[in-house]
């Protein structure tokens, strides 16, 4: 059986893959930053280099 580690952010603008035990966890989505699993309420991207996400 195969562990899943890494995935994409659930954020769909955004383009990170983030590692699961370090993800934002909000209703069983895993996301790079606060922004991303906030849903950009303040209009701030994830702060990730090359994202733009937003």
């Amino acid at each position: 059986m195969t562990t899943v580690n890494l995935m994409k952010c659930a954020c769909e603008s955004c383009l990170c893959v983030v590692s699961i035990g370090e993800a934002m966890e909000k209703d069983g989505k895993y996301y790079c930053s606060h922004a991303c699993a906030d849903g950009h309420a303040n209009e701030e991207s994830c702060g990730n280099t090359g994202c733009g996400c937003c």
